[in-house]
């Protein structure tokens, strides 16, 4: 491969993650340039996403300072005040909520392509060189830069390469990194429906047997679910009419918010568990769900792979500060282990929740939802779950 006059990074993948990581860092004054195989389409108000994300407040204020979240709030941004979480055998809820935390919400529940279409719109306003359609086919790493080749033939330099390239991560792959994976055997149906009573901005959670199900506010009264169901209930789900489906899906809410009708198309997805063996590998940093999948029943997953876009963003402003150089090996080293260790412990309890919630085994199922009353019935308890759940 020619080498050339490197970027100061290169960034591997254009979602939610890639995008925030090429803006954050372009704010912090380097030379980014963007690679993404496919142009995301725009976003349509007539159109919800299925795919929805509940953020942390960190994160809003992460993308309020890339200056991105006055657009999303603007178009179509649903505030979350309350969490109630309750197990079907029994015992009392756990509650959050925003007057006892002291906070004006405890969230906002936004659709993927929103945030997609607005990054992508910053980009440029950041001076991010956008290259797309773009696919890497080749990675060479050297001591003080990473080559990476692309479909076409031609070459792109950086000192660092960011891999925000999905769970799949062709570029995780050629820097060597591997990944431990394990499939839950579940699918997760997404859709959007209209509950007889107001959502009262709640986000709402039941663990069954056959896994969570929840049901996030939404606008004009609606809800954005997530059913966590094994495959083969999932894929019969999937295939009932509006009818069955509505009559269901109320039932498995133990009619909480009265008659759940459908509106529009679901789908499902496969639900596992994948944590690569680390986040940094030379020159390549690993990010979002190239690094780690999560199980979705905490609503975890693309805060994380935000919270590694904020830390790599501090990095660079802290070094920068000190004059010293931002890309030095101890400092991605070190911001790949805590970032590790921060999305490993995520992601072992969120199975661990799955395991003890999802099953219909009799102890486990006569303790579980006393133990959860329990927790909520303890205010520093409940701070606590939410500080951790707000990245605080």
């Amino acid at each position: 491969m020619r080498r050339r006059e490197p970027h100061d990074v290169a960034v591997v993948g254009g979602g939610v993650v890639g995008a925030a990581c090429a803006l954050a860092l372009a704010r912090q004054g380097l030379d980014v340039r963007l690679l993404e195989a496919r142009r995301p389409p725009p976003w349509s108000a007539a159109e919800p996403d299925l795919r929805v994300y509940a953020l942390a407040p960190d994160n809003v204020a992460l993308l309020d300072s890339l200056g991105a979240w006055a657009d999303v709030r603007d178009a179509r941004a649903q505030a979350y005040r309350r969490m109630e979480v309750w197990d079907a055998g029994g015992g009392d809820p756990i509650v959050f909520d925003a007057d006892a935390l002291a906070r004006p919400q405890l969230g906002w529940i936004v659709e993927n392509g929103l945030l997609v279409d607005v990054l992508w719109r910053a980009l440029d306003r950041a001076g991010v060189r956008v290259s797309c359609p773009a696919r890497v086919e080749a990675l060479e790493q050297g001591e003080e830069s990473a080559l990476l080749r692309l479909e076409d033939g031609t070459t792109v330099a950086a000192r660092v390469a960011v891999a925000a390239d999905g769970a799949a991560s062709p570029l995780r792959r050629m820097a060597g990194i591997g990944a431990d994976g394990h499939d839950y055997g579940q699918q997760g149906i997404v859709g959007y429906v209209r509950p007889a009573q107001p959502h009262q901005d709640t986000a709402w959670q039941r663990f069954l047997p056959t896994g969570p199900l929840a049901l996030l506010p939404w606008a004009d009264g609606m809800c954005s679910i997530v059913w966590t169901l094994p495959a083969d209930e999932a894929a019969r789900v999937l295939a009932l009419d509006d009818a069955a489906f509505a009559r269901e899906i109320t039932i498995a809410f133990d009619a909480r918010l009265g008659d759940i009708r459908p509106v529009g198309r679901r789908a499902g997805f496969p639900l596992r568990r994948q944590l690569s063996d680390a986040q940094h590998a030379g020159r390549v940093l690993v990010v979002g769900d190239a690094a780690h999948a999560v199980h979705p029943l905490a609503g975890q997953g693309v805060n994380l792979g935000l919270r590694d876009v904020a830390a790599l963003r501090d990095l660079v402003a802290d070094a920068r500060g000190r004059g010293s150089a931002w890309d030095a090996p101890h400092r991605l080293a070190r911001w790949a282990r805590a970032r590790r260790s921060d999305s490993a412990v995520a992601a072992y309890a969120f199975e661990g929740l799955n395991l003890l919630f999802s099953n219909d085994a009799p102890v486990p199922t006569l303790l579980r939802g006393h133990l959860l009353g329990l927790a909520g019935r303890l205010p520093p308890l409940v701070d606590l779950f939410w500080r951790r759940a707000a990245g605080a």
